[in-house]
């Protein structure tokens, strides 16, 4: 099966794509290669209706690479690569900033495979917006400034002792974690190591200053660029049933999960795929 026969329906210009009639539990060489170039071209990819248990979700995940484990998320003993996303276990409301996932590491995840386990009668939405595209929209002088820019990232931002230190032995825990997660830096605009593209990368969950620019310019650059990255026109909003299965491109997508639910129950899995350090590379030119 190559991407043509794929039954693809795009969601929008800038992102996203449902692939209808397939069932992930069974997948050959072609189609696996095909749902590999669908994720390049549209960023995010779901599939309706699977039943895609914690072995069969890590090994789909593994077809694009090797899995992390995540230093603060619950996993599945059974599975655990696959972390456990359930809002009467933990509180979430971090995933309710717009974030790329684990961008506090030197080397965040390529990407990530999601299943909705249990979701809310009401709310509980996913949005992701496309880096490429905000990238693309900016004016041409803005974009060469940026080009020379890095950024710092900062697990703290996301994971702030208020909610996950509530006791000591959390406390302990975020501390040790903290510790073996210093801030890190990386470019403000990310070239896709496989496309070629570039991608604006930072966002208001974890990208803490501008590098290289006086405090008061570079607060008021992070803000715009946080801002305009996340504009309608370059995002979706995912409204889940149980059994869809999202993956996403870590690599040029932010996303933000929706806390708009109250006491309701949403679980979700999501096997996370290993990546490699970002960089900018003015010659990488999509083809």
């Amino acid at each position: 099966m190559t991407k043509s026969l794929l039954n693809i329906t795009p969601i929008k210009p800038t992102i996203g794509a449902i692939i209808h009639d397939i069932d992930l539990n069974r997948i050959d060489e072609d189609t696996r290669a095909a749902i590999k170039q669908a994720l390049l071209d549209y960023q995010v990819i779901f599939f309706r209706n699977q039943q895609l248990q914690p072995t069969a979700q890590t090994a789909l995940a593994r077809q694009f690479g090797s899995l992390h484990i995540h230093p603060v998320f619950p996993n599945l003993p059974e599975a655990p690569e696959i972390i456990v996303l359930d809002s009467h276990r933990l509180d979430l409301r971090d995933n309710e900033l717009w974030h790329t996932d684990v961008t506090f590491s030197k080397t965040p995840p390529m990407g990530c495979v999601l299943k909705a386990v249990k979701i809310p009668e009401h709310g509980g939405d996913t949005m992701w917006a496309s880096g490429t595209a905000a990238f693309d929209a900016l004016e041409p002088e803005l974009q060469e400034k940026l080009k020379t820019l890095t950024a710092e990232h900062d697990i703290r931002l996301s994971f702030p002792e208020e909610r996950f230190a509530r006791s000591e032995e959390e406390r302990q825990k975020l501390e040790a974690v903290i510790a073996k997660n210093p801030p890190v830096t990386h470019p403000v605009v990310r070239t896709h190591p496989e496309t070629g593209k570039q991608a604006l990368f930072v966002s208001e969950g974890f990208t803490s200053r501008i590098n290289g620019l006086p405090e008061e310019e570079g607060r008021a650059l992070l803000n715009f660029l946080t801002q305009h990255a996340i504009k309608p026109e370059f995002h979706l909003r995912w409204q889940w049933q149980e059994g869809d299965v999202a993956i996403w491109d870590n690599r040029c997508t932010q996303h933000k999960a929706l806390f708009d639910y109250g006491d309701a129950h949403r679980i979700m899995h999501r096997a996370t795929v290993n990546g490699g350090e970002p960089y900018f590379k003015e010659t990488a030119l999509a083809a």
